[in-house]
């Protein structure tokens, strides 16, 4: 007997759980399971292997604050989020914490995730809220948004480069939008009815790099079962995106260089070489020439890689934009959700101008798409707003002169009550520290090196702040 198409269950829509409590996520297994796919995992570490191993990522994500090695910290939970929305720009990831923090809650957010849902959690509530977070708009952009200074000149130079087959390198911060700067370019070339490919450098395994990139025959490796193409042969004389190339490991390197510079690759296992007829566009948010200097990165390779640069600018430094944003996703997730488009008061509307947008376009996106699933064709005053806004966080700093700071200063002390200088300048210490280690792959005396302090100094500052050697 045969099953006709019309019986056939409808898939569940996968969902990524991780908490290194298993209670929890048996439970959550349990509770969900009849109406998600869920993997469930104990670590970052984990969830970043899990993602790597599936054949597309889980649409939503419920993640735990507190991880191993520091699960009585947040850091490693809000590296996660980054990590997850950098390995799927559009994951819905919802925040379970146990730190019933305000102040984590927003900062959350502003990395990108969707909502913040306080331990314990009633699975009932997850369950709707999850279902109405794939409901939601997506909030696709089809172009870049904006008439600032800045955004006219990077659809200057996009226009300027669009043409040319040499590659072009786009750096800027995380969900700053440079891949929508990349598909502009796609578009606007004469490739742009030819495949636009995206590979994300950070979001497979090291060991499947090569095989992915170039392709690979039968028997090559356990579980080569079958000859398979490469994204460099798939995207034919296409665009091939290389997202998070910062990521990609040294030994692959110079095979990416031997393509870019005379085309030639050669599917793993075979002898026979092939040629690449793509573009190769490449996207990073880390200093590529500070990773030369320090060898993480070969600068044969960044030299080919940049002909052309472009620096997507971050949201704080398109002046006027922040509104002209507001409209445009206001009213795409109107429409696309089928309901009146919500208002800002004057007030909100003039701390949405004063508000820095540390997570960039992506976060304003989301916080448009937040409030217009609560209040559709609502008026909203500061306090419906604020509570979506990252208000602790402090704002990146852009210059030398301090003025960013000032700004940020000033917003953070006009605010009554809860401020404390000491907290915040801990606070701005253990990330200095955490971003040095990071750098220097846990190297105490290349991070001391870095903060211009001597190691024992580092050590001491490491234990006072809750830092801890990798």
């Amino acid at each position: 007997m045969t099953t006709s198409p019309q019986s056939l269950p409808e898939a569940r829509p996968a969902l990524l759980v991780v908490d290194d409590d298993a209670l929890i996520t048996d439970t959550l297994a349990f509770a969900l399971g009849s109406d998600f796919e869920v993997h469930a995992c104990e670590s970052r570490a984990s969830a970043i292997a899990l993602l790597r191993q599936l054949d597309s990522p889980p649409p939503l994500a419920l993640v735990d604050l507190g991880l191993p090695p520091s699960p009585h910290s947040p850091d490693e939970g809000f590296q996660l989020i980054a990590d997850l929305l950098a390995h799927s720009p559009r994951m819905k990831i919802f925040v379970l914490s146990g730190q019933n923090d305000a102040a984590n809650a927003r900062h959350a957010r502003a990395l990108g995730a969707w909502e913040f849902v306080a331990k314990p959690s009633d699975p009932k509530l997850l369950r709707r809220l999850l279902s109405r977070a794939l409901e939601a708009p997506a909030g696709d952009e089809a172009d870049l948004v904006g008439d600032s200074a800045a955004i006219a000149k990077l659809k200057s130079q996009i226009a300027q480069f669009a043409a040319s087959p040499y590659p072009v390198l786009i750096e800027g911060e995380s969900g700053s939008g440079k891949e929508m700067a990349a598909r502009s370019l796609h578009r606007l070339s004469p490739r742009a009815g030819r495949p636009y490919l995206t590979l994300n450098c950070a979001a497979i395994a090291p060991t499947l790099v090569e095989p992915t990139l170039f392709g690979y025959v039968k028997g090559a490796f356990t579980g080569a079962a079958a000859n398979k193409s490469g994204y460099f042969e798939d995207a034919e004389d296409g665009t091939l995106l290389l997202d998070e190339i910062g990521e990609l490991p040294l030994e692959l390197q110079a095979k990416l260089l031997r393509v870019l510079e005379n085309g030639e690759y050669q599917r793993v296992g075979e002898t026979q070489r092939r040629t690449a007829r793509c573009r190769v566009i490449a996207a990073t948010n880390r200093d590529l020439r500070r990773e030369v200097r320090k060898g993480g990165f070969r600068a044969d390779l960044y030299h080919r890689l940049s002909v052309f640069t472009l620096s997507v600018p971050p949201l704080r430094e398109m002046e006027g934009d922040k509104l002209v944003l507001l409209e445009h996703f206001r009213q795409l997730a109107a429409h696309q959700g089928g309901t009146q488009a919500f208002e800002l008061d004057a007030a909100a509307t003039a701390r949405w101008q004063r508000y820095d947008f540390p997570g960039n376009v992506r976060e304003l996106r989301n916080i448009v798409i937040r409030l217009a699933t609560k209040y559709p064709g609502q008026r909203l005053s500061v306090a419906e707003l604020e509570p979506e806004l990252d208000l602790e966080s402090p704002a990146p700093t852009t210059g030398t002169e301090g003025g960013a700071i000032v700004e940020q200063a000033l917003r953070q002390l006009e605010r009554s009550g809860g401020f404390n200088l000491d907290d915040t300048l801990k606070n701005w210490e253990r990330g200095y520290i955490e971003a040095a280690l990071r750098l220097t792959r846990g190297n105490v005396s290349q991070a001391a090196k870095l903060l211009g302090i001597n190691r024992t100094t580092l050590y001491s500052r490491m234990n006072t702040s809750g830092g801890e050697e990798k």
